[in-house]
């Protein structure tokens, strides 16, 4: 782990976002609110703030972050789900691996929910891919 404690707390937010790749036919189910699991983007959201929450319990040189805020937006497509998630909190190291917990976690959730109509007749996802998982921004606001 590194030694943090010689920083300064000051302000920290960080935005992570990803993409699964889905059939139109479970967009359509998902939009429907006909996935037997249950509400899609409702518990995706609340998958990724819990994973946000828990990323120093994942990782094992994150520290344990006194977050302040996540917001996880889900945009719903013909054929992707875009997931971003954003991570604020007053700290002495930055956020970016709880946003990308977040995101990633909320992508892992929609597949879960979704995957029994994502399946091939062999039990395969020939179709089915999270993409682009990345940092799209990072900020250190020391006068807030």
């Amino acid at each position: 782990m590194v030694d943090i404690s010689e920083k300064e707390p000051v302000l920290r937010i960080a935005s992570a976002e990803g993409r699964i790749r889905l059939r139109k036919e479970t967009i359509q189910r998902i939009l429907r609110n006909e996935v037997e699991k249950g509400d899609v983007i409702s518990v995706a959201k609340v998958a990724g703030i819990m994973a946000a929450k828990r990323t120093y319990e994942l990782i094992p040189m994150c520290h344990p972050i006194p977050i302040e805020n996540v917001e996880v937006d889900i945009q719903v497509k013909e054929n992707e789900i875009i997931v971003n998630s954003t991570v604020k909190a007053h700290y002495r190291t930055g956020v970016e691996m709880e946003a990308l917990t977040a995101t990633a976690t909320a992508l892992l959730t929609i597949w879960d929910m979704v995957k029994k109509y994502e399946k091939d007749q062999n039990g395969q996802y020939p179709e089915t891919a999270i993409t682009e998982i990345k940092v799209v921004n990072k900020l250190k606001l020391k006068d807030v």
